[in-house]
C-alpha cells in the first residue's frame, strides 16, 4: 500500500492551521521519487522533478534531498531551484514561447537548456555558438495525455520545433555552430501507455543520425497517477524494461550510448497533497443537496478547468451513513468539486479532505473574489510543519499602489 496520511493526522492539522489547508506528505514524495529511481536504474537516467506542479521552497529542498533534479517552466523557477539549493547542474529548463532574454538569464545561470522555437534557437547560436551545450525542444505529432488541454505533442500544439522542420532546424545549427546535446520531447500529462514513449523514441531514432554530438535522450514526463477509485498509475518498471528494449533493439547512431532524462511532476507530488476544507452551508433544493465548503476554483481549479476527478473523504464524520451530496465553493462562479458523489453524511462544520491535491493544486490558487489563498503544511517524520502563511488583507494590498 502506497503511503498516506492517516484521517487524525489531517484533522490535527486541520485544528492547528485551519482551514482551507494544503497539506502535504513528505515521505510520499520520497516513495514515488525512490520508485522511479529503482525502476530506471537499468538504464543511464536522470529523473528532473518538474517543479511547475508545486514550487513551494521547503517542498524543493525536501525534493533536493532525495537525490531528484529539478525541471522548470520559468527562468523565476530556475531562481527558485538555486535558492532552494539545487546546483546549476541539476537544473533544466525548457523554455516555451519566451522572449530570448529569459533564456538568457536562464545561461548567465549556468542550467542546462531545452529550447523549443527556431528563432530563439538562431538567437541562441547567434550569441553562444558552440560554448554551451544546448537541447531543441522537438514536437512529435503524437496525441497523447488525459485530454487536449494537457496533450501537449500532437500536430497542433503550440510545444516544440514540429519533427518535419528537421531541414531548418540543421541549417540553423550548421549556420550558428551549435553544441546540440540533448532532444527533448513532452506528449502531455496523465499517460498510462508505455507505447506512447516508445513513439516518441521511435520519432527521435529518426534524428539521432542528424546530430552528431547529441549525448541526451529527454522523453519529458506525463506519468498516470491514479484519481478515481480503482485506477490504476503507469507501471513504471514495465516501462524502463520497455524503453530498454527498444533502446537494444535498434542500432542507434552506431550503438552509442545516450544518457536518458525524464520530467516527472504530478507524479511526484500529486499524491502528497491534500487539501482541506470545512462545510460552510448545507443546501438542500430537493432535487441536489449542495455541500459548500470555504473554498472554490481560487484555491483548486482542476476539477472546473479540465473537468479533473478528485476523491473526497468526510473526515470528521467517516462512520456517517452514505449520501449524494454536490460539493462546491463559495466563489460567485460555478466552482463546483464534484456532482452526484456519494459520500459520508455531511454536517455543517465537518472537514472535508481532497486528496490528490498536491500537484497543480496551491500552485494554480489565486486570490479571485479578493479570497485569501490557504496556509501550506508538510507533515515529514510525523512532525507537522508550517511551510507557506495564509494570507492576510495586508497581502491583497500590498502590492497595490495607495
Amino acid at each position: 500500500m502506497p503511503l498516506q496520511l492517516s484521517r487524525e493526522e489531517l484533522l490535527d492539522a486541520a485544528r492547528e492551521f485551519g482551514t482551507p489547508l494544503y497539506v502535504y506528505h513528505a515521505e510520499r514524495i520520497k516513495e514515488q521519487y525512490q520508485k522511479l529511481a529503482s525502476a530506471f536504474s537499468i538504464l543511464d537516467t536522470d529523473i528532473f522533478y518538474a517543479c511547475k506542479a508545486l514550487t513551494n521552497v521547503n517542498v524543493l529542498r525536501y525534493i533536493r534531498e532525495t537525490g531528484c533534479n529539478v525541471d522548470c517552466s520559468s527562468v523565476n523557477e530556475v531562481k527558485l531551484a538555486l535558492h532552494a539549493g539545487f546546483a546549476p547542474s541539476q537544473v533544466l529548463y525548457t523554455s516555451n514561447g519566451i522572449a530570448f532574454s529569459e533564456i538568457e538569464e536562464a545561461a548567465d545561470a549556468g542550467v542546462h537548456i531545452n529550447i523549443d522555437s527556431l528563432s530563439n534557437l538562431e538567437q541562441f547560436g547567434k550569441k553562444y555558438g558552440h560554448s554551451y551545450p544546448v537541447g531543441i525542444r522537438i514536437r512529435p505529432n503524437i496525441m497523447a495525455g488525459g485530454n487536449l488541454k494537457i496533450s501537449t505533442g500532437h500536430d497542433t500544439s503550440k510545444f516544440g520545433i514540429p519533427v518535419n522542420q528537421l531541414q531548418q532546424i540543421e541549417e540553423t545549427v550548421r549556420q550558428n555552430n551549435l553544441f546540440i546535446r540533448t532532444l527533448h520531447i513532452h506528449t502531455g500529462s496523465d499517460i498510462k501507455d508505455a507505447d506512447v514513449f516508445v513513439q516518441g523514441i521511435e520519432v527521435l531514432f529518426e534524428l539521432i543520425p542528424h546530430f552528431p554530438e547529441l549525448e541526451v535522450i529527454d522523453l519529458g514526463g506525463g506519468f498516470k497517477v491514479p484519481y478515481e477509485p480503482g485506477e490504476e498509475e503507469i507501471n513504471v518498471t514495465q516501462l524502463a524494461q520497455k524503453i530498454k528494449e527498444t533502446f537494444d533493439n535498434h542500432p542507434v547512431a552506431g550503438g552509442k550510448k545516450f544518457r536518458l532524462w525524464f520530467e516527472p511532476g504530478k507524479f511526484l507530488v500529486s499524491e502528497c497533497g491534500y487539501m482541506l476544507a470545512e462545510v460552510t452551508v448545507l443546501k438542500d433544493t430537493g432535487a441536489i443537496e449542495f455541500a459548500a465548503v470555504n473554498s472554490g476554483l481560487n484555491h483548486l481549479i482542476r476539477p472546473m478547468m479540465y473537468d479533473a476527478y478528485h476523491h473526497i473523504e468526510n473526515i470528521s464524520n467517516p462512520g456517517g451513513k452514505k449520501k449524494l451530496y454536490t460539493v462546491t465553493g463559495n466563489i460567485c462562479e460555478t466552482d463546483t468539486f464534484a456532482s452526484n458523489r456519494e459520500l459520508n453524511e455531511i454536517r455543517e462544520g465537518d472537514i472535508l479532505a481532497f486528496f490528490n491535491a498536491g500537484a497543480y493544486g496551491f500552485e494554480m490558487a489565486s486570490n479571485y473574489n479578493s479570497r485569501f489563498k490557504p496556509a501550506e503544511v508538510m507533515i515529514r517524520d510525523g512532525r507537522a510543519q508550517l511551510i507557506r502563511q495564509r494570507d492576510t488583507f495586508d497581502d491583497l494590498l500590498r502590492k497595490q499602489v495607495l
